[in-house]
């Protein structure tokens, strides 16, 4: 068995391969690195295969998303730590070291995530994943250095390892048995939060996550879908609203759920009023296939960690008291 995976789920992302997997390669002697190809149609498959031989590569038969790509991938690799690395990331040298280090030293310890910058700005927290993932009190996720579209410019602030509520998809480690345990990503989500539901089980589970900072990576972000994507805004309403139907505890449940449905009827009015009818649409459409699913979702409801909430919503912290920084809060 391989210690260490390192495992490249793509799509339709020859370009980013072309950039950044030989630096992969280059600065990850210690692993396998393993490309898992969701049935690409760019030329990513002949790419690979020409240039990069001796890399292992899985080709599924369709696109099955982040989720099931991943599913689909990791069950045809054995190894003792999965690191599930996104395609358009740029690694520093060493980078693989600590985030191993932390879990070979730290059997309560089931995941952790590098630091993660942004690679066209890269003195700033990248979107997704920062220096670390939490979760409101209704459930909308935030980063330690990114809260909604504010991005935070890393002067060592956050340079503290510490407990987290989830790590990013972007570049996650986590420990395949744990992996395994839980059953993998959901396939439901198909992509977005997929991991945040993962992270929320593995704690349900009673194991930890960490922020390790001195490993850093640097992520473009948007590779497969851009931020403008009125799919995108479909998915993350979706996802986030399933997200707390499967997780929150069921006395909170009761009384959040209404007040997180009216908080993204806002957040869909003021696409309206932003000139954003697309995403509007997106939010009435995500909501309506969460109400088609509510019963289906629910009963995958398995024990829940209160704990792994903040007790205040990020909501009114970041638009009503003008709190837009992590340290603020």
């Amino acid at each position: 068995m391989t210690k260490v995976a390192v495992v490249i789920l793509n799509y339709n992302g020859k370009g980013y391969l072309e950039q950044f997997l030989p630096s992969v390669i280059d600065n990850t002697p210690e692993a396998e690195v393993v490309v898992a190809d969701n049935a690409s149609n760019d030329g990513s498959i002949e790419f690979l295969k020409e240039n990069f031989p001796k890399i292992r590569l899985i080709q599924l038969t369709e696109n099955l998303g982040f989720a099931g790509g991943y599913n689909q991938a990791l069950s045809q690799i054995q190894a003792e730590y999965f690191v599930l690395l996104n395609s358009d990331v740029q690694v520093s040298e060493s980078w693989l070291n600590p985030i191993i280090q932390f879990l070979d030293n730290n059997e309560t310890y089931a995941a952790c995530q590098p630091k993660i910058l942004d690679f066209n700005k890269k003195d700033h927290f990248e979107y997704a994943g920062a220096a670390g993932g939490f979760i409101d009190v209704f459930g909308y996720p935030f980063c330690r250095g990114r809260i909604f579209n504010t991005l935070e410019e890393d002067k060592g602030q956050y340079d503290d390892s510490i407990d987290i509520s989830w790590g990013s998809g972007a570049c996650l480690a986590i420990r395949s048995k744990t992996f395994l345990m839980v059953e993998g990503f959901d396939t439901d989500f198909f992509a977005h939060m997929e991991e945040i539901d993962l992270c929320w089980r593995i704690q349900n589970s009673g194991y930890k996550i960490k922020n390790v900072p001195n490993s850093v990576i640097y992520h473009v972000g948007g590779g497969t879908l851009s931020k403008s994507s009125p799919f995108k805004t479909y998915l993350n309403f979706r996802n986030g609203m399933n997200l707390i139907i499967k997780n929150l505890p069921s006395g909170g449940l009761v009384w959040k759920l209404p007040i997180r449905i009216l908080l993204d009827w806002i957040a869909a009015f003021k696409f309206l009023l932003d000139g954003g009818p697309k995403h509007c649409f997106a939010v009435l459409k995500a909501h309506g296939k969460v109400l088609f699913t509510f019963f289906q979702t629910i009963k995958k409801r398995t024990g829940s960690n209160s704990s792994i909430t903040k007790s205040y919503s990020i909501v009114f912290r970041y638009f009503v008291k003008k709190e837009n920084r992590f340290v603020d809060l």
